[in-house]
């Protein structure tokens, strides 16, 4: 997937993974009560990234983010070091 963003130094784009909608028994989970995702897919790295690249899943510090909205798509930049974290 391409971005428009280009993110600078150790910084990481991500996109944040879609939320559950259901619980595993069937029950819809209204959107108020949702929790934010906590794991998002990497878009772009900055050229100081060393440790993650363009499409691993990563898991990163809840409050250590900046999220952006670029032409209606939703972006988080966290710094690598933010980052907890890659899912296999």
């Amino acid at each position: 997937m391409s971005t428009p963003l280009q993110p600078l130094g150790d910084y990481i784009v991500a996109q944040a993974e879609e939320a559950a909608t259901k619980t595993a028994s069937g029950l819809y989970i209204p959107e108020k009560s949702a929790e934010k995702p906590k794991t998002s897919k990497v878009v772009a790295v900055g050229s100081d990234a060393k440790h993650v690249k363009v499409g691993d899943r990563i898991i990163y510090k809840t409050y250590s983010n900046t999220e952006v909205k670029v032409d209606g798509v939703d972006y988080i930049l966290v710094k690598e070091e933010d980052i907890l974290a890659t899912i296999k």
